[in-house]
């Protein structure tokens, strides 16, 4: 079993996932929306690397323009992506 993240960290997570491309915020918000409540530790340390992206790389990856390369091509990574970019 994986261990979920506490209200805390997802509050200090939410704050630290505010873009400057309101196009990326659209992805996070609804990422949050759908998947908060469940995130695992793992889930938040692959949000994070995604998250250290310039806003246009993160917003490349999450319109499936370009995949994950080097340092991102990771499970965790990965499934975190396919998770922000499911539409429904």
């Amino acid at each position: 079993m994986q261990t979920p993240v506490d209200a805390r960290a997802l509050s200090k997570l939410r704050w630290r996932c505010r873009r400057g491309l309101l196009e990326n915020d659209l992805f996070v918000e609804r990422f949050f929306e759908r998947h908060g409540a469940a995130l695992t530790a793992v889930q938040a340390r692959a949000l994070e690397a995604l998250m250290d992206l310039p806003d246009n790389d993160l917003l490349d990856l999450l319109l499936a323009r370009t995949e994950p390369q080097g340092e991102l091509l990771r499970d965790d990574v990965v499934q975190v992506l396919r998770l922000m970019r499911t539409p429904q």
